[in-house]
Order: C-alpha cells, then sequence, then structure tokens
C-alpha cells in the first residue's frame, strides 16, 4: 500500500466529523462504524457481531479504563428493543484493559436462546489512539452482562528479571444491562411508562364465566393491564399465596384448567384492550402441599438445615406452654401488659428453663474433660502446645486451646455440638500437667475442667445475648398479637390462635412420610424480618433469625430450599421452573412475590426459563430492602422492569409531593439531554447515535396496593380521589387495587375473606347518550380515574415527559408537559389526610407564564364515611362493597388571562374557587402559544426544538479558523483587544465571569448544567430574567462583521449567515414563555458549539491518520486528540495589539491563556516553535506553521530567535533556546509537510541586517530592507554560533526589565570548545533557557537573582544542535542545502564540516553528560563524585557555574549540572542516537518514579534540596527560595515536558520490542500516563491543559489555565505513536 495514500490524509478523518459530535458527553471517535475485532482461539462467536449490521440506532457505552460503565450514575436500563438496535462498546484502544484483554458478553445472537453463563468474547486488540468499538445487536429484552478478561498492565521497568514480575491474568467485576420488554396490546405498542394496572384478587372475581363484566369494568375505567394474585389451588388457609399446586389451577374458577385461562387471557387482551400479570410464588408452598411429603428435603428441614434444631425445640416448647396456661394457672387471655408479664414469667421457667438451650452453644465440660484425659492417658499429646507457657494466665491458655483445637464453631447444631478434639486436650494436658500419670490424672481433670470453663465463658455471654433478644421479640410479637390496639387482638389462646405463631410446619407421619426420619418432617416456615439483609439467607446457616424469633412467620407458608444451585435440591428447581414457565404461557407479566426473600440465583434461573416461553415477559417486584444500592442489584441480575412504590405510604401531604415528583417525570423545563450533541438537526441518516447514560429504577407507581390499608384508614375516605389523581399525573407506570376507586372501607383480609366483588356497572348501550358513552357508564370515582387514566396513557405515548410540582399547604399541583411542542396538562389536588375538614384551605392564586389553559374539569369526592356507615359496608353480606360516595362537578373560576413586563405572552392565572374541600381535583390543558408551527400540531417535527437547532450547519459553513477563534474562545484580555476596550467576557449574576466571550465560555459552564439538568444554577435564573446572553452574542457577530482592522467585506460574506441566524432563534425564544428559555438557549449554544467544533476540525487535515491507515482495525482516533487539536484554534487569532508583522495584522499564537494573550506578552519565541509541530503541522494547518516560521525567522539577530516577538517592533534577544527550536521546527515543517523542503528556497524580509548585530526602531528604514531565505537564515544561525557571541542585549536597563541586574543583560552564547563542539553559554546572572524565572523580591533579597540560570551548555540545546546538524548534512547530500560547513571563531580558518561537528558532539555526549549507575564506571565519563545525588541519569548541564542562594552550598563550580530535571527528554527526542539505548531506558524509568507527576513532570527531583513544589508568584515572603515565585522552575510540574518525556519513552522502549504484544504494552505504557491529561482538558472551562501544576497535580492558581505548548506536545506524541506503527506494521519509511 503507497505511503501516500497515508501522508496528507485530512485530519478531519483523524479526528471524525461524519457523525453528529458530542462535545458535552462523549468523545467524537465513539460515533463511528465499529470494527469489533475477532477472536482467534476457537471461542464461541456469532457472525451477528459485524460492520455490516442494517441498523441504524446505535447507543454508545463508553467503558473506563477499569471496564466499568463510563457514564452518569450507574444503572444501565437500554430501551425496549421495538426494532433491533446496536450497542456498541467502545474502549480505549490502549487502554490498560486491552492489554491481552477480551470482552465477553452474553447476548445471544438472533434466533438463539440466551443463557445466562455463555459469554462471547470479543478480543480487545490494543492500538494507540484509536477507539476499539464493538457492536451487539439488541433484539429481545432482559438482564444482560458483561466483563472483560486481561492481564493488568506491570510496572515499567528495565529489570531484566522483569518477567517474573508480570501480573497474572484477572478479570474486571461483571457489569449489567438491563433491556425491558416491549408490550403491545393488538400489535400496538405500549410503552412502560403508560402502564395502568388494577390488582384483582382472583378468587373474588368468581368463576372465569363471571368474569366478563369485571373485565369490561376495569377497561372502561382505562387500565391497560390486570395484575391477578395467583390463580392456582390454594392450601388449607385459602390464602391465594400459600398454593397448595403450583401445576394445577384453581378447580372451582376454573374447571377446564389451562384451556380456561388461555382463553380468558385473550379475550382480555382482543375485546378489552387489556394485558394480564399474575404473581409467581417461589419462596414457599402450602403445609398441604403433596410433594411436600415426597420431598421434604424440598423445605428447612433438621436434616437438610440441622443448625435449625434449637430454634424448633424453642418453638415446640413454646406450643406446649400455650396449650398448658391455663393447667399452670396463668392467663389465657391478655388483656394488658400486666398479664403478658406474668407470661413471660412462667416462660422464662417453663419453657427457657426446660429446653436448656444454653446447650446448643457450650462445650461439655464432663464429656471434653474425659476425651483429652483419656487420649493423654493414650500418649497422643506428646510435643505439647505450640505456645504454652505454664506463667500464661488461664484467658490466654484458653486461646490457645482454641486455637489449636476448637470443633463446630462454624454454626448452630445438636446439643453440645461445640467440642475440643482429643489431640488439642491431650496436647494441652501435656504442656500443664505432664507426662501422663495415674497420679496425675486428679490434677489433669482439674486443670481441663478449669481451662474449658474458661472457653465457656464467652460463650454463655453469647447464649445471654441471643436470649435477652428472644425474650424481647416474644414479648413484643405477643403484645402486638393479644393486645395491641393496631394488631389483629386474636382473643383467647387456643390452637387456632396460640400464644405465637409458630416457626414450623410439622408434617404428617403416614406411609408417605415413613421413609423419612422424623427430623425432615419438621419444615420451617416462611416470613419476613424487619431491615434484614435480603441476600443473606435468614434459615441459612449463617442465621440465628429463627432461635431469636425475630421472623414474623407466615403459618401457612412452608419455606423453600433451594440450595446454591440445581443439584442441591433437584426436585424443587424442576418443579418451578414448570410453574413458571406454565405461568409465562399464560400471562403477559410477572409479580414476584416476596421478591427480596428470593435467592437471585433461583429467580435467574427461574425468569431465564419465563423468557424463553415469552420473550416481552413485564416482570415487576415489590422490594422491601430499603437499600437503593440492593434494589438495584435485584434490578440488574433479574431485569426487573418496575420497582413497586406506593403513594400510600406518605404520611403527609409534603410526603406525597415528594413522592410524586419524584416518579412524575423530569422537571418541567428540563433541557435536552442531547443539547450539544448535534442528533436533533438529523443531518446524518446512517446512524442515529445515542450516548448510554444511567438511568433511574423504573417505577410501578400504586396509588394503593391489594396488601396495604385504604385512603379511608389511613387518611380520610374523600382522599381517594386527589391521591388517585396524583398518581395518574406521574411519568411512569401506574396502578390500583380493585376496591380503591369503589372506596372500600379498609383492607381486605385476603386469607379469610369469602365474598366476591359486587356486580359492577353494565356497559353503555349503544343508543345512550353521548355523554355516557364518554363516561362508559361510569359515575362517581370510576369515571374521573377513566379520564385520568386515559390522559396518562396518552401522555406517555406522546412524549409529556417533563412535570412541575408544587405543594402548599394541603394542596399539590402538577403540571406534565411535553417538550418542544410544550402541551401539558395541570391538576390541582387538594388532599384529604385525617382531620382535613371542609374548608378551602390556603392557596394563592397560581399563575403560568406563557401558557394559554383550558379547563377539563373539577371534581370533588363526597363519602359517607361515619363509622357506623363504614361498619356497614365492612358487614355487608355475599358481595364487597364500598362506601357510599359522590363526585361532584365543581364550578371553576374563570381562567383568567394577563402580561407582564417581566413575562413574554400570555400570563394565565387560575384562582381556586371558594367550594373546593379537601378532596377535590381539577383538571386544566395547557399549550404554549408558538411552541409548534400551530397550537394544534402536536409532533416534534414541528417543535420548537426543532427549529431551535436547525441550520446551524450551514450558519458556520463560510468560517475560517479566525473567525472560529473568534466565536468559539477569546479570553477577557482577547475581547477587550479586539473590542478597543469596551467589551470583555460575560459576566452571569451569581456565578461570574465566563472564562471566554466565545461559545466554549458558555458550553462550559453550560455542559454540567444540561448533563446535571440542574434547573436552579444561576445561569438559568439569569436566562430566565431575560436574553442578555443572546444579545451579547449576537452583539459580539455584530461587531465582528462591521469591524474594519481586517476585511470588512470578507467578514459579512463570513459572518452574516451567522448572525441571521442567531438572531433568528434569538426572536423565537423571545416569544416563549421564561421557564423555558434555558432549555431554549442550551439547545442554540449547544447546537451551534458543536457545528463550530465541526467546522474547526473539517479545515484541518494534515497527517494523522485514519482507519485506513490501520488496515481498518480499530475505531477513529480519540476524542482526546480533537480537544488537543482544537486548543490550536483556541490560542490563534487575529490581534490588534500585536501581530507575527509589524506593518500588517496576521493571526498569531497565544503562548497560553490568560496571562500570554495580547500584546507584546502574546507571542514567545520558544513556546510558539515548541507548539507549531502539535497545534499547525500535525493538524494541516501548514499556513499557520510558515507564518510562525517566516516571522520569528524575520527577525533573527545576534544568530538568535528572539524570546519575545512583540510583532517584530522590539523583539528581545534573551533566549539560547529559541534558536533551536526554531530550527528544530522548520526540520519538522520540511519533513511534515508535502514538498515541505521548498520552504528552504522561500525569502523572507529582514527586521535587522544579515549578520549584522546593529540594533534600530521598527520605523527605521534598513528595517525589511534586505531578504534571506531560509535556508541562508539557518546558515547564519550555524555560522554565529560557530563564531560566537557576546554582547549586551540592546535598550538594556530597568526599561527592558526592571528585575535584571545589569550583568544578566550581557549574553554570552557559542561554541566554546571544538573538541565537543557543544554550544554553552549564559551566567549565573540571567536565565537564557525556558527555565527563565528571574528572582523579583527585594523582600527576600533574590531579585535579580535566577532561579535556574542555567548557563553552560543545555542538555536539550545540546540536542536540538546535533539534530540541526545532522538534518542539514542530509539536506546537503540530496542538493537541498548549499552549505556543508561553518568557519570557526579565533584565528582557525579551517572551516568545521558539519558532518564532523555532530561527530564531535556525539563522540562526547555520553561521556560528558552520563552519570553512571555503577561509581565503579565513574571513570569513563566526566563525573565529579562529590556532585552527584541521582545515578542512572543525564546531568541537565555541562559546564555551568555557581548558583546564587542555593541551599545545598554554591562553591561547587558544575553544581548546577547534576540537578535532575527533564530537559533531557528533550534531546532524547530529537537525537535519540546521541544516547546509550540502555542508559536512556534507566533513565527514563528513574524519571517516571521521580519527575512525573499525574500530568506534568517536576522541574526538580524531590531528593534535590531545593525542591520547591508550590510556585505561588503572589507571595513576597523572606523566603529566597519561593518568594515572588522564584521556585517557578524548582519543583512545580509542567506540562509540556511529559510530551517529551513519554515520545522518549516510546522511543527506546520501543527498541527492545520484538513482537506486537511487546509492542502494545510500549502503547499501554503511555496511555496509563496520559489519564489525567485527558480527564484534565475534559474537565477543564478552558478546555485544555494547564501551563503547570504543584506537587503531585494539585492546582496552581497562578498557572495558565491553557498553555499552548502543554497541548501541542501531546498531539506531537499521538503523530510519533502512529508514524512508528506504521514503520513497523507496514514496514514505511515515513518521514
Amino acid at each position: 500500500m503507497p505511503i501516500a495514500k497515508y501522508i496528507g490524509a485530512p485530519i478531519a478523518r483523524a479526528l471524525g466529523i461524519r457523525y453528529p459530535l458530542y462535545p458535552a458527553i462523549a468523545p467524537l471517535e465513539l460515533l463511528y462504524p465499529p470494527l469489533a475485532q475477532r477472536n482467534d482461539d476457537g471461542e464461541e462467536e456469532s457472525d451477528y457481531h459485524n460492520v455490516d449490521m442494517p441498523l441504524t440506532t446505535v447507543h454508545l457505552l463508553t467503558l473506563a479504563d477499569d471496564g466499568s460503565p463510563d457514564i452518569v450514575g450507574n444503572y444501565i436500563n437500554l430501551p425496549p428493543p421495538t426494532e433491533p438496535y446496536t450497542l456498541r462498546f467502545a474502549i480505549e484502544g490502549a487502554s490498560s484493559i486491552c492489554r491481552e484483554g477480551k470482552l465477553w458478553v452474553n447476548v445471544p445472537a438472533a434466533g438463539a436462546e440466551f443463557e445466562r453463563e455463555k459469554f462471547q468474547s470479543f478480543e480487545l486488540a490494543a492500538v494507540f489512539n484509536r477507539t476499539i468499538n464493538i457492536d451487539i445487536a439488541i433484539d429481545r429484552p432482559g438482564a444482560f452482562a458483561y466483563y472483560i478478561t486481561y492481564t493488568p498492565l506491570p510496572p515499567f521497568t528495565t529489570a531484566s528479571d522483569a518477567k517474573s514480575t508480570v501480573p497474572a491474568p484477572t478479570q474486571t467485576p461483571t457489569f449489567y444491562i438491563t433491556v425491558p420488554p416491549n408490550l403491545t396490546i393488538r400489535s400496538e405498542p405500549l410503552p412502560l411508562d403508560s402502564l395502568s394496572i388494577c390488582s384483582v384478587v382472583s378468587k373474588w372475581l368468581g368463576k372465569v364465566d363471571q368474569w366478563g363484566p369485571h373485565l369490561s369494568y376495569i377497561a372502561r375505567k382505562g387500565y391497560n393491564m390486570i395484575h391477578f394474585t395467583p390463580i392456582q389451588l390454594r392450601g388449607d388457609s385459602n390464602s391465594p399465596y400459600s398454593l397448595a399446586d403450583q401445576l394445577k389451577f384453581d378447580p372451582y374458577a376454573f374447571p377446564g384448567g389451562l384451556d380456561d385461562v388461555t382463553k380468558i387471557i385473550d379475550v382480555m387482551e382482543q375485546e378489552h384492550g387489556i394485558l394480564s400479570l399474575t404473581d409467581v410464588v417461589w419462596n414457599h408452598t402450602a403445609p398441604n402441599s403433596w410433594w411436600l411429603q415426597e420431598h421434604p428435603e424440598a423445605g428447612y428441614n433438621l436434616e437438610t438445615a440441622p443448625w435449625l434444631e434449637s430454634a424448633y425445640e424453642l418453638d415446640t416448647s413454646l406450643i406446649a406452654y400455650g396449650e398448658k396456661l391455663e393447667s399452670l394457672k396463668l392467663p389465657t387471655e391478655l388483656k394488658t401488659t400486666d398479664d403478658l408479664l406474668k407470661i413471660m414469667e412462667g416462660l422464662k421457667t417453663h419453657v427457657i428453663a426446660e429446653v436448656k438451650l444454653w446447650e446448643y452453644y457450650a462445650l461439655d465440660v464432663k464429656r471434653d474433660t474425659k476425651v483429652a484425659v483419656d487420649a493423654w492417658k493414650a500418649g497422643k499429646g506428646k510435643g505439647g502446645l505450640d505456645g504454652f507457657s505454664k506463667d500464661l494466665g488461664i484467658f490466654h491458655k484458653a486461646a490457645l486451646l482454641v486455637k489449636a483445637g476448637l470443633e463446630g464453631e462454624d454454626r448452630l447444631g445438636e446439643r453440645f455440638r461445640r467440642k475440643i478434639t482429643p489431640e488439642a486436650g491431650a496436647a494441652y494436658l501435656q504442656s500443664q500437667v505432664g507426662e501422663p500419670s495415674e497420679a496425675r490424672t486428679e490434677e489433669a481433670v482439674a486443670a481441663f475442667t478449669a481451662v474449658l470453663n474458661e472457653i465457656n465463658l464467652p460463650f454463655y455471654k453469647e447464649y445471654d445475648a441471643d436470649l435477652a433478644e428472644i425474650l424481647e421479640q416474644l414479648f413484643n410479637r405477643i403484645k402486638y398479637l393479644k393486645i395491641d390496639e393496631h394488631g389483629p387482638r386474636q382473643g383467647p389462646i387456643t390452637p387456632d390462635a396460640p400464644l405465637t405463631e409458630t416457626y414450623f410446619t410439622r408434617l404428617p407421619q403416614n406411609k408417605i412420610t415413613a421413609k423419612h426420619n422424623k427430623g425432615a418432617l419438621a419444615l420451617a416456615n416462611n416470613g419476613w424480618i424487619w431491615n434484614a439483609n435480603p441476600l443473606v439467607d435468614f434459615a441459612g446457616p449463617n442465621s440465628r433469625a429463627y432461635l431469636r424469633r425475630e421472623v414474623i412467620s407466615w403459618g401457612d407458608c412452608v419455606k423453600l430450599r433451594y440450595g446454591k444451585s440445581k443439584e442441591d435440591s433437584p426436585f424443587l428447581w424442576e418443579h418451578m421452573r414448570e410453574y413458571t414457565v406454565l405461568m409465562a404461557k399464560s400471562f403477559h407479566g410477572f409479580r414476584i412475590d416476596n421478591c427480596h426473600s428470593t435467592p437471585l440465583q433461583v429467580a435467574e434461573y427461574l425468569l431465564d426459563h419465563a423468557r424463553r416461553e415469552r420473550k416481552d415477559l413485564y416482570v415487576v417486584a415489590e422490594l422491601f430492602t430499603g437499600d437503593e444500592k440492593m434494589d438495584k442489584v435485584y434490578v440488574e441480575r433479574l431485569a426487573l422492569a418496575s420497582l413497586i412504590r406506593e403513594a400510600m405510604q406518605a404520611w403527609g401531604t409534603g410526603e406525597l409531593s415528594r413522592l410524586v415528583h419524584r416518579h412524575g417525570g423530569r422537571p418541567v423545563g428540563s433541557f435536552n439531554p442531547e443539547s450539544g450533541t448535534g442528533l436533533l438537526s438529523n443531518v446524518y441518516t446512517d446512524e442515529v447515535v445515542r450516548i448510554v447514560t444511567g438511568s433511574p429504577i423504573h417505577a410501578l407507581f400504586m396509588d394503593c396496593t391489594h396488601d396495604n390499608e385504604t385512603p379511608t384508614q389511613k387518611r380520610e375516605a374523600k382522599d381517594t380521589l386527589p391521591n388517585g389523581a396524583l398518581v395518574a399525573m406521574c411519568d411512569c407506570a401506574i396502578g390500583s387495587v380493585y376496591g380503591y376507586d369503589e372506596v372500600y372501607p379498609k383492607l381486605l383480609d385476603v386469607v379469610n375473606e369469602k365474598r366476591i366483588y359486587s356486580a359492577p356497572p353494565t356497559p353503555p348501550t349503544k343508543d345512550a347518550s353521548p355523554k355516557v358513552l364518554e363516561a362508559g357508564n361510569l359515575t362517581g370515582v370510576p369515571a374521573v380515574k377513566r379520564v385520568l387514566n386515559g390522559i396518562h396513557e396518552k401522555m406517555t405515548k406522546d412524549g409529556y415527559d417533563e412535570m412541575y410540582v408544587h405543594h402548599e399547604g394541603e394542596y399539590i399541583t402538577v403540571h406534565r408537559v411535553k417538550p418542544g411542542v410544550n402541551k401539558g396538562y395541570f391538576l390541582i389536588a387538594h388532599t384529604a389526610f385525617k382531620g382535613a375538614g371542609e374548608g378551602r384551605g390556603d392557596i394563592k392564586p397560581i399563575s403560568l407564564p406563557g401558557s394559554k389553559v383550558k379547563l377539563i374539569g373539577g371534581w370533588a369526592l363526597k363519602a359517607k364515611d361515619t363509622e357506623a356507615q363504614k361498619q356497614a359496608a365492612i358487614d355487608a353480606k355475599d358481595f364487597l362493597v364500598g362506601l357510599e360516595t359522590e363526585v361532584e362537578e365543581l364550578k371553576m373560576n374563570d381562567i383568567k388571562e394577563g402580561t407582564s413586563n417581566s413575562e413574554v405572552g400570555v400570563i394565565s392565572t387560575i384562582t381556586v374557587p371558594d367550594y373546593f374541600p379537601p378532596g377535590s381535583i381539577a383538571l386544566y390543558e395547557t399549550w404554549v402559544p408558538g411552541s409548534a408551527a400551530s397550537d394544534t400540531v402536536d409532533t416534534a417535527e414541528d417543535s420548537l426544538d426543532s427549529f431551535l437547532v436547525s441550520g446551524a450547519k450551514e450558519a458556520v459553513s463560510k468560517l475560517d479558523f479566525v473567525d472560529l477563534n473568534f466565536l468559539l474562545y477569546r479570553c477577557e484580555a482577547e475581547e477587550r483587544d479586539s473590542s478597543g476596550g469596551k467589551d470583555g467576557t460575560y459576566n452571569i449574576p451569581g456565578h461570574g465571569n465566563i472564562v471566554y466571550s466565545g461559545l466554549q465560555g458558555w458550553w462550559s459552564v453550560l455542559e454540567k448544567v444540561v448533563e446535571e439538568n440542574n434547573l436552579g444554577h444561576p445561569i438559568c435564573e439569569h436566562l430566565r430574567n431575560g436574553l442578555w446572553s443572546l444579545g451579547y452574542i449576537i452583539g459580539r457577530v455584530d461587531r465582528e462583521i462591521n469591524d474594519d482592522f481586517a476585511s470588512k467585506s470578507a467578514n459579512v460574506d463570513r459572518l452574516t449567515p451567522l448572525k441571521e441566524w442567531l438572531t433568528k432563534r434569538k426572536e423565537r425564544i423571545e416569544r416563549v414563555p421564561s421557564w423555558l428559555r434555558p432549555r431554549c438557549f442550551a439547545l442554540v449554544i449547544g447546537e451551534l458549539y458543536a457545528r463550530s467544533v465541526e467546522r474547526s476540525t473539517e479545515l484541518m487535515g494534515g497527517c494523522l491518520l485514519d482507519d485506513s491507515a490501520t488496515g481498518g482495525k480499530s475505531g477513529r482516533q480519540t476524542g482526546f486528540l480533537r480537544e488537543l487539536a482544537l486548543v490550536g484554534v483556541q490560542v490563534t487569532g487575529l490581534m490588534k495589539s500585536t501581530s507575527l508583522f509589524p506593518s500588517r495584522p496576521v493571526p498569531c499564537m497565544a503562548a497560553g491563556l490568560p496571562h500570554f494573550s495580547y500584546d507584546y506578552m502574546r507571542c514567545w519565541g520558544r513556546d510558539v516553535l515548541i507548539s507549531v509541530r502539535g497545534l499547525y503541522l500535525a493538524t494541516g494547518r501548514y499556513a499557520e506553521a510558515k507564518d510562525h516560521i517566516f516571522a520569528f525567522g524575520s527577525v533573527v539577530k545576534h544568530g538568535l530567535i528572539p524570546n519575545l516577538l512583540d510583532a517584530g517592533r522590539k523583539p528581545r534577544y534573551n533566549a539560547r533556546d529559541a534558536t533551536w527550536f526554531w530550527l528544530q521546527c522548520v526540520q519538522e515543517y520540511t519533513k511534515m509537510v508535502p514538498q515541505g523542503h521548498t520552504i528552504l528556497k522561500e525569502s523572507i524580509k529582514r527586521r535587522f541586517l544579515p549578520y549584522d548585530d546593529e540594533w534600530f526602531e521598527v520605523t527605521d528604514p534598513r528595517a525589511f530592507s534586505r531578504s534571506s531565505t531560509i535556508a541562508e537564515i539557518i546558515q547564519e544561525i550555524l555560522q554565529k554560533h560557530a563564531w560566537g557571541q557576546s554582547f549586551r542585549e540592546a535598550n538594556a536597563g530597568p526599561n527592558l526589565d526592571s528585575q535584571m541586574k545589569w550583568d544578566g543583560f550581557w549574553i554570552e552564547n557559542g561554541v566554546k570548545n571544538w573538541d565537543n563542539g557543544f554550544v554553552a553559554g549564559g551566567n549565573k546572572w540571567n536565565c537564557g533557557t525556558w527555565m527563565d524565572k528571574n528572582g523579583e523580591s527585594a523582600n527576600a533579597g533574590s531579585k535579580g537573582v535566577p532561579g535556574s540560570p542555567r548557563d553552560g551548555a543545555a542538555v536539550e540545546i545540546t540536542g536540538m544542535l546535533y539534530s540541526a546538524l545532522k538534518w542539514v548534512v542530509e539536506l546537503n547530500k540530496r542538493g537541498l542545502y548549499q552549505w556543508d560547513s561553518v568557519e570557526p571563531s579565533g584565528d582557525k580558518k579551517t572551516p568545521i564540516a558539519f558532518a564532523d561537528w555532530a561527530a564531535r558532539i556525539k563522540a562526547n555526549f555520553e561521556k560528558s553528560y552520563y552519570i553512571p549507575l555503577d561509581p565503579a564506571e565513574d571513570s569513563k565519563y566526566l563525573i565529579t563524585k562529590e556532585l552527584v545525588r541521582t545515578r542512572g541519569i543525564y546531568k541537565d548541564l555541562f559546564g555551568s557555574s555557581v548558583l546564587i542562594g542555593a541551599v545545598d552550598g554554591d562553591t561547587w563550580e558544575g553544581r548546577e549540572d547534576y540537578r535532575f530535571r527533564p530537559n533531557f527528554f528533550i534531546a532524547m527526542t530529537v537525537a535519540p542516537d546521541l544516547f546509550d539505548p540502555k542508559h536512556a531506558l534507566k533513565a527514563i524509568e528513574i524519571a517516571d518514579k521521580e519527575l512525573r507527576g499525574p500530568i506534568g513532570m517536576a522541574t526538580l527531583a524531590p531528593s534535590d534540596p531545593n525542591y520547591r513544589p508550590y510556585y505561588i508568584n503572589s507571595d513576597d515572603s523572606t523566603d529566597f527560595q519561593t518568594s515572588k515565585g522564584r521556585n517557578y522552575h524548582q519543583g512545580p510540574e509542567w506540562v509540556w515536558p511529559t510530551g517529551f518525556f513519554l515520545r522518549a519513552m516510546l522511543h527506546f522502549d520501543l527498541l527492545r520490542k520484538k513482537t506486537k504484544e511487546e509492542r502494545v504494552e510500549t502503547y499501554q505504557q503511555i496511555t496509563r500516563r496520559l489519564g489525567e491529561c485527558r480527564k484534565h482538558i475534559k474537565e477543564s472551562v478552558w478546555r485544555g491543559l494547564t501551563e503547570l501544576s504543584q506537587k503531585n497535580g494539585e492546582m496552581c492558581h497562578d498557572s495558565c489555565p491553557t498553555q499552548a505548548w502543554s497541548a501541542s506536545c501531546l498531539i506531537d506524541l499521538f503523530w510519533d505513536t502512529e508514524r512508528k506503527n506504521l514503520e513497523w506494521e507496514q514496514g514505511l519509511e515515513v518521514l
């Protein structure tokens, strides 16, 4: 494949601009088509995971470096697959989990059955700067999971035995993804949130042929699903939850069995439009279940659960005690607490004392003593007890014995289960008594008895604690059952109403059970425990709940024992599987009864089989965990579609308001989560990409459940209406219970109630009036519920997913709105908690800004609910009836419409009428005029949202880089510069100034606000108060259009479409109510921001590679690279105060923002020239690169590039290194730009005369009067350095630099010693390299004393000098550079050939700079042993003078050479062949540990006495080292050297790597070290990488928050990596 295919490939492809941008949510590259990796190891994979899947919707799940979902929130619930869609896993290609990594997913292929433990693997073929995308087709609901196996990345090391430290392969935790079912009624979709479920107690419906009227009635009330209690054959208690046979239907109700069930379910859907749901009861069975006698092992009996023996003995004794109370002359009917206390006292004597529970805790002293003594006598104690000493106290002796030989402590069991082994006992006696003999037997018995008594002490305490709990639980339970007012008050103690519930079912002894041991026939009953951990089996060996009487027992339910797997109870697993499949075959959904007590592995197994029978099974549960994290475990593992929540749990209006708010939907005016993603414009048609985010757990919000008290009991009967209405307004599945709408006076007993539902109202006849037809011939609460349920379903199906809830006194108001179109429904509910009375209560007039309002209806519920009337309903014969009620239609006040100066459009005001008693509701329809194409339109296509985001791409389509810098960025100083000082960045009241005047400034604030939907943020309040922000943005564009500074006509052509676009959006937003403005503003700014970023990257090109370069093996380059590249747009703009040239405005690069942003402080030589390669060349911005090369080349003087450019007006020549960065920059240009070598021939005008060091003003006629080619300037630089320079800076003095001492203005530079050829210079009073901080504090005495002068031959200059020489030698050979030598200084006139000069440097480099690891090798190098502090590294300097004020003294010349700093990595990068590879790699390893911080490199090693890692420029203390920031480069961690460090690591580590896998490890090591930089740029409001940080990455407030070279040097790293990868994989010589 020709190299030309790669070189010049547009960075637009490399950065990924085909698909919509996700600036706020996800990296850009994640939006690209997948390139899934194949498994070559023969593991099972399916061909459905392929690139050509014809799916248009992609749900993008980004994984973090540890494999976890990188999402906001922690629960992933994808949408129902109404049509198959793609789940795309996106993983950073060089993430550490990609090291020998595989993604394992248990989503089955199309047509295959789901098997939970069957995972398919996908190789994570690691690649640097790419995202691995793996696509999985989702075509069914379920509980799916993934995990990743990988070999952790070992520490970076050069050790020869590194292989021994390679970590073992490992696995991430398992992560879960749920997909809810796709419900349909008559083939029409039914979203889960539109469910309205009515619970019925099945046995109260009567025979199945009598169900029709009830089904019709429920359907006419607007319910679309019925929840049936179990319809199986019931046990002796007649409870629907105590099933005698799970595989048989109730023969009374369903004489035809399964056929009857199937037919009625079909009738429900086809004739009445209702789906079905039933309880599945997996945890227990009726005591009279036939199969229990055959299979008692299915329960917890004394054989399968021997730890329950003590609980069984206690329970049996309690039963016997209750039966003989009368004979014991104790109360048999408890009326007072005194009666109970008498019972409790008798219980201690007749139960506790007799059952001797302590024997289940303690050791049997006599038994164990005899065993131990016998073993001792038999010689089994030889050697004694380890650690024993007779001097030890009895406590410590007992501890040693327990450790050596205590058995039976793992659980409770039979009496005296705990014991000491004979061997341990004998060893103890051997140590305590000595050799065995009859004479010592008595002593041995006494000694062992004493130690056993000591051991028993904590066991007796354990018993005492449990006994106290037993007595406490018994007292409270008996009190509740017999005495408490809120309890059942069971009356006299009889066999049918025992003293307390029995904990065990005792199976009868008969022919069937005769084959079992007696212990197998005692089965633990099920129940529940307050606040128990549901994942702990309370009948298991680790629980004492049955013994401690903590279980609230259900006497008609035997608890089922599944064990850990099918092998533990095969009959039970199979029996329940058949039952579950039968239910799935019959019903559309399950309610899992007692779900929190269901072993997870059991529920998983049964649901998996159920979903094979019915894939779109709706599964709901009521969990009593009290812990949302625990709820999440069940929801994820079981794919629960909903968790049941209940409004009747609210104890007051405020709490009810909270519940409605929680389940009601997103707040009104919420931000569109896709703001800033570019999705809404529908520009792209091949894929719609949705970012996977955390989901709330879906609720089934019930106004009342079938097992909780009714409004009449807990509140007042009339609260039935407002409570039900509030629930119906919520954006989730809702439900009720048969009898709620009918206002039943109390909770009905599902066990003992024998009546059936009364006949419901008949359907309307065909000739009924329209009003009757509309109401379904319903009146009262059912009629209103019909309206509410209908609206609930409509709101969900039509996307009314925003809600505003307001609580005021006894009132709750709810406004549910469809965003974009902004239609809605508004409810006023006057609640009726206990003591509500009949008054209107206090509620202020309700204003709805911007909305028009229409009354649907107002109603008040009146109920005849005196105690006598309630009792009459309770005592009704044969049929269940509710209270007599009436729903009164209220006369509501007219809606007033008005206007306000502070609000746009109409303001509708609703005033609650004087008569609006508790139990009243009013329902309104609302709409915002102008939100849609017409007030009758209800589609998203014509919505306000669609208009606001349309056309943004076209609006920015003509913008160039300068325009985009203006539109996206400009900090305060830049904005002042461009506006003549009139305008700065925008101030948001309560928040402060945004960091940029452009869109990035706004989006940096909005991004988090949108993500968190934080409508309380100050920017939202500001937008609600007015649209000044949009006015500001438009004003900026208008000012730019009319600015004559550049080309006004060109500005008009490019920027006018943008202004028009913004103006139209502002005009539209001005017509919406204030509460919608934040959403609208975010949509406009987000979309314009996305399209502007897109335009920026479209304009880029260059040599970064796209997929084709790697053979399509991975996804696009990472979003991190895009963010880095955008820094080039950020820092390059047109300024009025400065330019690249004095005579014309040219966009120029700022070294950093905001500190180095305008005038002469903007363009710094070394900063800009270091940044050109990454920000310009690697991103294809060749013109800008050339402009900056020309600008700095034009001002060469003394053979130097200036430190400060100042548009060429007053450049300052005090930088010794900038020249070499310029040469390196030109070299990179010739190599990276197509035909880049032609730049050498291009001629530029010179600010000063060539080879002439005279200074003159820019106005002097000589300025720019002469021209030179770039090649000539290069030669001048080399020649000048060969001759050497010695001069005082022009204009030296305080006006040039107020901090500099006079000697500091003296510049010396050049080759001092031709034996080595190094360029050296500087003195201790100036600082000519990038570490250029001069002391400034008179207070500390440091004024004019540099912190790091670095005089001598700086290592990075030596490296760049060598690089330049090698380059010109090569150019000369190719005929591209005419010179091959320079003249040396002094009397020597023999030219020095460039090749010779380079050879001298190379020959002396290691000898001069390397500090060997082994001091024995010092003789091979130029080393002053006394100055060495760190070995195995390279010196920072060669030939330095002393440092004034150094903590470690100033008497040694050359001490500064040995400072451990990160500068030698620059030399390693540009001139790697100067270094011994082994030495280099070891130095990198040492620096990795000692210098590298989270994002930057420490500028001085922490081991150095001068290390001062906290830079505070404002601190004018007396500390010589740190005052006024003199320690700028004495420890703070700078970011830009990180790029050179990682490039050096890349190069030298790859030299030793021979295989693809080894090379991948290098990429992963580098990727790991970029982690904090990725995080930083993503989280920074400046969207850049900071200049420096304090120690360990702590924020430095005096640092530029975004610095050009910080970003650029990491782009360089990406470039190098791509190049080296190509060279290796393709065998290409990539320039």
